[in-house]
């Protein structure tokens, strides 16, 4: 299995693939990132061909067990970030 791959590694491949710098493409990732987040904060749901589907999604409050101590506690309802895979990265993982 492959491991883990660091935002630095990335930005390496971005460079190589576009010809950018690395400086440049540092601040590419890192606009995509704070423009992707931004969209969610607003609670739009970004699709990217060929990638997928970001979307923040409503958890509901509900009861819980702390696991060491069997207590049963309240958590809160929150907003989370869902993604759902478009087919054609599944089809490429899946490889």
């Amino acid at each position: 299995m492959a491991g883990s791959v660091s935002t630095s590694q990335l930005v390496d491949d971005v460079a190589e693939r576009t010809g950018m710098t690395k400086v440049a493409a540092r601040e590419a990732v890192s606009a995509f990132v704070e423009a992707l987040s931004e969209r969610l904060a607003n609670g739009d749901r970004v699709q990217m061909s060929g990638l997928g589907t970001f979307e923040v999604r409503d958890r509901a409050a509900r009861e819980a067990t702390n696991p060491r101590t069997r207590e049963k506690v309240q958590v809160a309802a929150s907003k989370a970030v869902g993604f759902r895979a478009a087919s054609a990265l599944k089809s490429r993982v899946d490889k």
